[in-house]
């Protein structure tokens, strides 16, 4: 069809441009082919998953529960093909198996002050080690840290609010001038980039001997150094336990991997998954164990519960718990000149850590 112009005083037919409309039909044409492929992808993806946590393996249905229970964005998804029921039912097994609820702080002497002279530190006179250990399926870091007194919680802040953003760690460590720093334990995520997730904890806070929160929630682990710097674990910690406890510094995440020396099978063997993760453990010595295990990258997919057990118990840990995991995971450590270097590696996806209401620190060796 034409349409009719004046030139010159005479009308002429001019074609009406349809070049713009034929590219805007083609992208469209294009974002609608591209849509129908993401719904058979979706669709595909969801009939698998329905396969899996409702087929016939119920330890294939758990280690794809426990995996996405672990990353930020995709806990909710197993609840929408099993319920809320069986995944509480899933996650609950996994911390079952210890034979006490709480460690014995007599499992654990303190060195004397000879042996904190002995030759195991004579290369470390900062009292700090770091270890890369490796596996089928990860990369680790182990950080010894010779004096547990030097352990400590620091919260993001004294007084805990949604409307306070949690802290990134490695802005928290400057903050606190302290020597070395790993993620802490549970806290608020909807898994959404709102500034409300990583804002408040989960579970019972403790640090400088003052409980900072307590929202009565449960969770499957607890890890706290009491007052004579011996660290602590637990199936569960209210805050009345925690006052008999004398625990100065601790927070909740789990499950507890090792307690008087005795291995939790259950989580050893439920197949968990392989994610990026963060234990605390201690010798008998009093020697205290941070580990990190990269995870979700090219080289690392990541580790399993047993498989830090394994790591643990080969660095001689009597208490283990397992922290906040998955992109949590980060450790970091104060080098010579005084500037803070990342000891793993974080998450491909992640430009910095994220915000988070507590972490495990270590107080410089002058203890200011």
């Amino acid at each position: 069809m034409y349409e009719e112009a004046t030139k010159g005083g005479r009308r002429v037919a001019q074609r009406p441009p349809k070049r713009k409309n034929r590219v805007l039909r083609y992208i469209g044409r294009t974002l609608l082919a591209l849509l129908g492929v993401a719904a058979v992808l979706l669709a595909g993806l969801c009939m698998i998953m329905d396969e899996v946590f409702n087929g016939p393996s119920e330890t294939a249905r758990n280690v794809l529960t426990m995996s996405l229970l672990e990353a930020s964005a995709t806990k909710w998804v197993p609840a929408v093909f099993v319920g809320e029921e069986t995944v509480e039912q899933i996650r609950a097994k996994v911390a079952a198996d210890l034979p006490d609820e709480q460690s014995d702080p007599s499992q654990v002497i303190l060195r004397t002050e000879d042996a904190l002279n002995s030759d195991e530190w004579a290369d470390y006179p900062d009292g700090l080690r770091v270890e890369e250990v490796t596996g089928d399926t990860y990369n680790a870091y182990v950080m010894l840290i010779q004096d547990p007194s030097r352990v400590y919680l620091a919260p993001s802040s004294r007084n805990y609010s949604r409307s306070r953003p949690g802290v990134r760690i490695n802005r928290q460590i400057e903050t606190e001038g302290a020597a070395a720093a790993i993620n802490g334990g549970a806290f608020f995520d909807n898994g959404t980039v709102s500034p409300e997730v990583g804002s408040v904890p989960c579970g019972l806070v403790v640090s400088h001997g003052e409980i900072l929160w307590n929202d009565g929630s449960s969770y499957y682990g607890f890890a706290g150094f009491n007052e004579d710097n011996i660290l602590v674990v637990s199936k569960t910690m209210s805050a009345a336990e925690a006052k008999e406890a004398r625990i100065r510094d601790g927070c909740c995440y789990g499950p507890v991997l090792i307690m008087n020396g005795a291995v939790n099978e259950e989580a050893y063997n439920t197949n968990s998954g392989f994610n990026p993760r963060t234990v605390i453990g201690q010798r008998a010595d009093g020697t205290v164990i941070f580990l990190c295990v990269d995870g979700r990258q090219a080289g690392s997919l990541g580790a399993t519960y047993g498989d830090t057990i394994d790591i643990m118990v080969e660095y001689g840990a009597v208490n283990a718990c397992n922290l906040d995991g998955g992109s949590s995971t980060v450790m970091l450590l104060r080098d010579e000149n005084g500037q803070v270097q990342f000891v793993n590696n974080v998450s491909l996806l992640q430009e910095e850590p994220r915000r988070m209401p507590t972490a495990f620190m270590v107080r410089p060796l002058d203890g200011n």
